[in-house]
């Protein structure tokens, strides 16, 4: 089931190389998402949630949601389970991945390379999400596969990354040397 996020908190991305978790697994490329919990948008994501365990067990999806739901084996995660993590607590994050790379584009739907420095962990994204049911010998889980994201507008940077400012610097046109100005 295909559902889109917007305005919503963009974390950890990897949008440009896949890569592991921990060095596990098959690289890919991936998104964390983070919503307020009053945010109408969580309402369609349990909604969605609970479609696609409804399409893959049928009857039986009632009780195997309750706990998968238990378990923490759906997309969507309380935040303050990661609460060592700028931006994490008191809200809710969806977790996001696919082995092919996503569309990546800008407010105006031009295309992104990670050398534009944006989307980057701390912005505002909107997201296009395929929500899945796994039903294998790694367990009953319901997944999200990221398809797109596109930057929406700037937020403060987490930790890491950006480039400096112009203000970080001194004017040293005069000719004076570090020494001077210290």
């Amino acid at each position: 089931m295909k559902i889109k996020l917007s305005n919503v908190r963009l974390a950890f991305p990897s949008l440009f190389e896949a890569k592991t978790v921990n060095g596990e697994g098959k690289p890919a490329f991936s998104a964390v998402l983070l919503l307020d919990p009053a945010d109408p948008q969580v309402d369609a994501i349990n909604a969605a949630i609970k479609a696609t365990a409804e399409e893959k067990w049928g009857a039986k999806a009632g009780g195997l949601l309750v706990q998968i739901k238990k378990a923490d084996k759906t997309c969507l995660h309380d935040g303050d389970l990661k609460a060592s993590y700028d931006g994490f607590p008191g809200n809710l994050f969806v977790s996001a991945r696919n082995p092919l790379r996503p569309l990546v584009v800008d407010a105006d739907k031009t295309p992104l390379v990670a050398a534009d420095g944006k989307p980057y962990a701390g912005c505002y994204v909107n997201c296009s999400l395929e929500l899945w049911a796994q039903d294998n010998n790694y367990g009953k889980r319901v997944n999200a596969t990221l398809m797109g994201v596109q930057f929406f507008r700037d937020g403060d940077s987490f930790t890491g990354g950006g480039v400096a400012s112009e203000d970080d610097f001194d004017d040293v046109t005069s000719g004076a040397t570090a020494d001077d100005l210290a």
